[in-house]
């Protein structure tokens, strides 16, 4: 059972931006609630908090479906070349790989950022933010003479 009332989570829900816009401002790697703070202090990883409008985004776990997400987009962005060159021209298969493995890797190299952006604003929209479950636990610590 969440901590907050009925009352703090219909707040939380009125504060946050239409789907679209969430969307829109985490495909541009900004903050999908208030679309100043920067979402990735790197390639792929999340910061902690909003720098401006502080926002919890460290925490939400997106997994594996960004990369789902890539890979089912750059299929149907690139398969219907594949299909066509192949009924039109029939290669080698060493051409097939020599031409559409480095196009297939480029395409979701370049989609994964903005694919984990967006799945990361739905996942906030829904109220998908990490802390469903309560706080972690994090296990005890050893210290250097412990076995």
């Amino acid at each position: 059972m969440p901590w907050h009332t009925e009352q703090t989570a219909a707040a939380e829900v009125a504060a946050r931006p239409p789907i679209l816009t969430g969307l829109r401002r985490g495909a541009m790697g900004r903050c999908p609630c208030c679309g100043e703070g920067r979402l990735f202090r790197g390639y792929l990883r999340v910061v902690d908090d909003c720098e401006a409008c502080g926002t919890p985004l460290g925490h939400i776990r997106a997994d594996d479906a960004p990369p789902y997400f890539t890979i089912f987009i750059a299929g149907h962005i690139l398969l219907p070349g594949v299909f066509w060159i192949e009924k039109a021209y029939q290669p080698a298969m060493w051409i097939h790989m020599a031409v559409w493995l480095p196009l297939f890797a480029i395409a979701c190299l370049l989609l994964l950022r903005p694919v984990k952006g967006a799945t990361l604003a739905w996942m906030l929209r829904i109220g998908l933010t990490g802390n469903e479950n309560g706080p972690a636990i994090a296990p005890p610590r050893r210290g250097a003479g412990d076995a």
